[in-house]
């Protein structure tokens, strides 16, 4: 899950937002102001109500924001790079640069964000017992260790990829020695139950509760769908082994002056070359990607005057690895239906490009064997 925007930093841990959050967030306000608080600690104003909403729901998105930490910060430990935290609909995902070392790194990871989810849930409900459920305070801190005892037996149920599908993957992982093994068993548990999630919320949605029935299914439909790509992302990993972006990768790919018209461009490369992307330098530094497809885009009257940089795609927006990146992470840019392309980057010099279609023969000779 990648983030819409960035909130900062903490340590060192770079946090987004994905845009999906904003939705869960109004969504879970909502429903704490209109029904839950009314409900638990009556008396109040609607104004006090939407209050207890607001800072409910924050601190519960902070809770969330703290187990992905937990996670992060105990791989950081067991030597895993951290790629960063994004906060979206269904809570929160750290995401790494690096596999698990060994099973024990994976249970250790696995296990450290429901530990302080347990933490948060009983210092939570221990408060409220202390100042008393029906105030204000008291209210939104029995609500957020009620929730976070939900998320944390629901977070540790063996469905993979929920923490608790980590943990049994781990199991597996050590009892057979095989992380690919391991991974389609542990997926094939977390799509049962992901199955029968989704049947329960059928029979919810027919015979209880509409709104609830229909989450039950989304959130099943979720699991499945995680489990699947999950287990492609093994069987991809497998395959590719430990190949890094600098074995594929075409070295000292043609590159494109920005300030060449696209009438010198054309008459001195695309005719000649017949490549569908080039990398665009500007004093020997990389500054964009051209896709031809733009190039071709622009009217013919304007290619002696429209300039390179004017059609490029910028560094900003231009898919991009490190040569040192492994393969199975950098075809997460490579993105079939736009480029397929990235440039191969070593500060502000291009190194190379890589392409989806050099990737693929190695994934079929691989296959075979």
């Amino acid at each position: 899950m990648n983030p819409t925007f960035t909130l900062g930093r903490i340590a060192g841990i770079r946090i987004g937002l994905n845009w999906s959050w904003l939705f869960a967030f109004a969504l879970i306000g909502w429903m704490l102001a209109a029904s839950a608080f009314p409900a638990q600690s009556p008396g109040h104003s609607k104004a006090a109500y939407a209050a207890m909403a607001v800072a409910a729901t924050i601190v519960f998105f902070g809770s969330i924001l703290l187990h992905e930490l937990g996670h992060a910060l105990r791989a950081r430990k067991e030597g895993v790079e951290i790629e960063g935290i994004t906060l979206w609909l269904f809570g929160g995902v750290a995401r790494f640069k690096t596999d698990f070392p060994s099973a024990g790194a994976e249970l250790r990871i696995a296990l450290a964000g429901p530990f302080v989810t347990l933490v948060l849930a009983a210092a939570f409900t221990g408060g409220a017992l202390a100042v008393g459920p029906r105030t204000a305070i008291g209210g939104v801190a029995a609500w957020l260790g009620y929730i976070n005892a939900i998320l944390l037996v629901f977070n540790l149920m063996p469905a993979f990829p929920l923490d608790g599908g980590r943990v049994l993957r781990a199991l597996l992982w050590r009892r057979s020695g095989n992380l690919a093994t391991a991974t389609a068993r542990a997926s094939g548990i977390g799509q049962m139950l992901a199955y029968g999630l989704i049947a329960i919320g059928v029979i919810a949605a027919l015979t209880v509760n509409i709104v609830s029935g229909v989450w039950l299914v989304f959130l099943g439909w979720f699991l499945s769908a995680a489990a699947g790509a999950e287990t492609q992302h093994s069987i991809l990993a497998s395959r590719l082994g430990g190949l890094r972006v600098r074995d594929v990768m075409v070295s000292q790919p043609v590159t494109v002056d920005a300030d060449w018209t696209l009438a010198e461009f054309v008459d001195a490369y695309a005719t000649r070359y017949h490549y569908a992307t080039y990398p665009v330098v500007d004093g020997g530094y990389v500054v964009g990607l051209l896709p031809l497809a733009a190039v071709l885009r622009a009217p013919h009257a304007a290619w002696p005057t429209v300039r390179v940089r004017e059609c490029m795609l910028p560094l900003s927006e231009a898919p991009s690895v490190g040569e040192d990146d492994r393969l199975i992470d950098a075809l997460t840019v490579l993105d079939p239906a736009r480029l397929g392309r990235a440039l191969v980057r070593r500060g502000n010099l291009v190194v190379g490009l890589l392409s989806i279609t050099d990737v693929g023969p190695i994934l079929k000779a691989r296959t075979r064997s």
